[in-house]
């Protein structure tokens, strides 16, 4: 199993919160870290502009979005985007995508949400044949007419993930991706509902095994600070609870919340739940550091020891 570290999104001016991820993807492939992961949310910097930026700093450590939102732009703006962020990284870019939440593309664009898995399968068939290139891309479905030229290709082999919660896009995500990112799922989640599903559809449509990425908060913390941590990452990560997908993927397993997942406690607890999720079929854990204090100064010496554990626990685990 990989073990990758989540970078950004931060508070902050956006000046020095530049200066801040490029740090932290210096120490992700200096302490040996698999994967750095790149969220992409609605306030905050473009993923995939993040991406490029780390890949000129960077030699090694692959680079992952999770996930780029489809709606907000047409999957050839989306294809030139991301051959020219996976050329400024050398070819190491891992694309994540997803057709995000109500809340997020009716509530706050103002774009349509209706069917999005009959769209993002429709999508995901322009995208792929745009990456493909160089050469035209002629595709016709339900939901677009496209041809368009693309004179750049991929420098190297370009997997796309897919944000898939449900059987329907579990299905997609195994038929047309290279495997799934996930948020909110406990071990239960991806054994009998995750693994199963993506893995049966990659196999009828002649795919290689998929990979599956699960986003875990983690904290590195005394056993009476274990409630402490957990609540923590309730108050805040928790509000993506709210959406009907994550409850859904919820109901597939054992944890009631993020706090739940969270794998927090000394390095043997983390160890365990570590390899519990590899146990589950995670085949990618996405780190989000979680760290606790009382002032800026606890909050910092707590990330750094956190993380810290976690690279010396990925060798374990690999």
């Amino acid at each position: 199993m990989r073990v990758g570290v989540m970078i950004g999104p931060e508070r902050g001016d956006s000046a020095r919160k530049v200066g801040r991820m490029i740090d932290d993807v210096l120490w992700a492939e200096g302490a040996g870290m698999d994967t750095a992961w790149i969220p992409q949310v609605p306030s905050d910097f473009d993923a995939l502009i993040a991406v490029a930026l780390m890949g000129a700093r960077t030699e090694r450590i692959e680079l992952g979005t999770a996930v780029v939102p489809l709606q907000p732009q047409h999957p050839v703006a989306l294809a030139r985007q991301t051959l020219s962020a996976q050329a400024a990284t050398g070819g190491r870019l891992a694309l994540g995508v997803g057709p995000s939440h109500h809340w997020i593309v009716r509530d706050m664009l103002g774009l349509p949400y209706d069917k999005p898995a009959a769209f993002t399968r429709d999508y995901l068939q322009v995208l792929k044949a745009a990456l493909s290139g160089p050469g035209p891309v002629d595709v016709e479905n339900d939901t677009f007419t496209v041809h368009n030229p693309m004179e750049i290709g991929p420098v190297a082999p370009l997997p796309v993930f897919l944000a898939a919660l449900g059987p329907v896009m579990l299905r997609i995500a195994g038929e047309q991706g290279d495997g799934t990112v996930l948020w909110l799922a406990d071990e239960r989640a991806v054994a009998d509902h995750v693994a199963p599903r993506i893995t049966k559809a990659a196999e009828e449509a002649g795919r290689p095994a998929p990979r599956i990425v699960a986003g875990i908060p983690v904290c590195l913390c005394a056993p009476q600070d274990v409630d402490r941590a957990r609540e923590r990452a309730n108050r805040i990560l928790g509000e993506a609870e709210v959406s009907p997908n994550y409850q859904r993927l919820l109901d597939q397993g054992d944890a009631a919340n993020v706090g739940d997942i969270a794998a927090v406690g000394d390095e043997k607890a983390i160890l365990a739940r570590f390899r519990s999720f590899a146990d589950a079929g995670v085949t990618d854990l996405s780190v989000r550091l979680l760290p606790i204090g009382e002032n800026r100064d606890e909050l910092v010496a707590s990330k750094r020891r956190t993380r810290e554990v976690i690279a010396a626990l990925a060798a374990e685990v690999r």
